[in-house]
């Protein structure tokens, strides 16, 4: 059989530098996943990251990015010449080859997702930081939430924030996969209840560009962010449920129309603020499920020191403090002014506890501290980089808790960390991000002692 087809070009794909190869069509062989939502194939010495394809198949893939000089082209499988066993008809209406680029795993039954997400980890860890997951205290499994173990062809509905882009009719939707056009959706099956019931996709959002959904976790609290197309005024906004309503200007600036200005967030036991542009975890058990890594992993004691850093609205400085005694101390250090304000808020009923504005890698040196017991890390999907790495290890703490929603960043990080004299003593993977490939994973660090390999 000849394995390349050809599409019509059109004559502006053929005139791009280098020769377009964009809707060339090649029959491959799919090999591994790989970090980013795709797997790996090769046409005639050349590399295809190939997306709505699971490794062992064979398919017809379009190219959908790259020319004859490109390093490698990225691609999209359009037609499947032989299945892999995990793969389902997509539940999602809206899913496949051009079509929303928000899920990565439609296609595959959900216990191959979390499959597809520990061959991911793994060939991180061994690429980054030359550890095997028996090296990471890795049982090798990533968990599913309480709940979310479902069935083939169900779709846990978990995502309690969804971001829309309007599209030039006013239609809400969701952005094709690396492209600004809009795929109009009449309902997205991961939203969460709270954010489906506000009926964002029933209406027209003329003169919007962008309409953020907020819906709480175990509060009442629903939330839109509405972002009005330059040069537009904001429409009146009238859903199918109550809902405070925020604006965006044209500097990026968000401002209260009506309601409150915050959502109330509820976990561990405390209500926690988040105002917009504050950080909280996107799936409703996340916030529970990671601080209680976190605590297991850390064993804090009484009267110990910690760092939060990257903290957010202070969720794992307000865990740590409730351990730590009348004597214990957290220092916690957030970038983001308003999440900032939030943490001050959210734990003004603790004493002993600091929370600081700005960068961790400025902030940090300038406290005078040089020791600590116990650090958490919950920083941006870029990760923590060697300086700031080198700083933390020369503070001597026991432990180190690394939340972690990028496992390329981590896998860096933790050699970085090798070179310091810290190893990872257990790690552990959730996830959080069903039918995507995102995972979230954390890591607990100690010291090297002297006579262990």
């Amino acid at each position: 059989m000849n394995n390349r087809t050809r599409t019509n070009r059109t004559k502006d794909q053929d005139s791009t530098a280098g020769g377009s190869l964009v809707g060339e069509r090649y029959e491959v062989e799919v090999g591994p996943v790989a970090h980013g939502g795709h797997c790996i194939a090769r046409h005639e010495g050349r590399v295809l990251f190939v997306r709505h394809t699971l490794p062992g198949e064979r398919v017809i893939a379009q190219v959908t990015e790259g020319g004859e000089d490109s390093r490698f082209l990225r691609a999209d499988a359009v037609e499947v010449v032989r299945a892999s066993n995990d793969r389902v008809e997509a539940p999602c209406p809206f899913s496949g080859p051009g079509r929303c680029g928000g899920c990565d795993w439609q296609h595959a039954a959900p216990g191959a997702q979390r499959r597809l997400k520990v061959a991911v980890i793994s060939e991180q860890l061994d690429r980054l930081a030359g550890l095997s997951p028996a090296d990471a205290g890795w049982d090798g499994t990533v968990e599913p939430a309480p709940g979310d173990k479902v069935a083939k062809g169900q779709v846990p509905a978990w995502r309690t924030r969804v971001q829309y882009t309007v599209d030039a009719e006013g239609r809400a939707g969701l952005r094709r996969h690396r492209s600004h056009e809009v795929e109009p959706v009449d309902h997205c099956l991961i939203a969460a209840p709270g954010v489906s019931e506000l009926g964002i996709e029933s209406r027209e959002w003329p003169g919007v560009a962008a309409v953020e959904a907020i819906s709480a976790t175990g509060s009442s609290d629903r939330q839109v962010i509405v972002t009005p197309a330059p040069g537009e005024r904001l429409p009146i906004v009238e859903l199918d449920r109550p809902v405070s309503v925020m604006r965006v200007d044209e500097q990026g600036g968000v401002h209260r129309v009506h309601g409150r200005g915050f959502v109330r967030e509820r976990a561990i036991g405390r209500t926690w603020r988040v105002g917009s542009g504050g950080f909280w975890q996107v799936h409703p058990q996340a916030a529970e499920i990671l601080v209680g890594a976190v605590l297991d992993g850390l064993k804090p004691r009484k009267g110990e020191t910690a760092l939060d850093l990257y903290c957010g609205v202070g969720l794992f400085a307000g865990a740590l403090r409730e351990r730590l005694g009348d004597r214990g101390a957290v220092l916690a250090i957030e970038s983001n002014k308003r999440a900032v304000e939030d943490a001050r808020h959210n734990l003004d009923d603790l004493d002993r506890v600091r929370i600081e504005l700005g960068k961790v890698e400025q902030v940090l040196p300038r406290t005078g501290i040089s020791e600590t017991d116990l650090i958490v890390l919950d920083p941006p999907r870029a990760g923590v980089g060697k300086p700031t790495v080198r700083h933390l290890a020369s503070l001597g703490p026991r432990r180190i808790a690394y939340v972690a929603c990028d496992p390329a960043a981590l896998a860096r990080d933790l050699s970085y960390f090798a070179a310091e004299g810290y190893r990872p003593v257990s790690l552990r993977a959730f996830d959080l991000f069903p039918m995507t490939h995102h995972v979230e994973c954390v890591a607990i660090l100690e010291p090297v002692r002297e006579g262990s390999a």
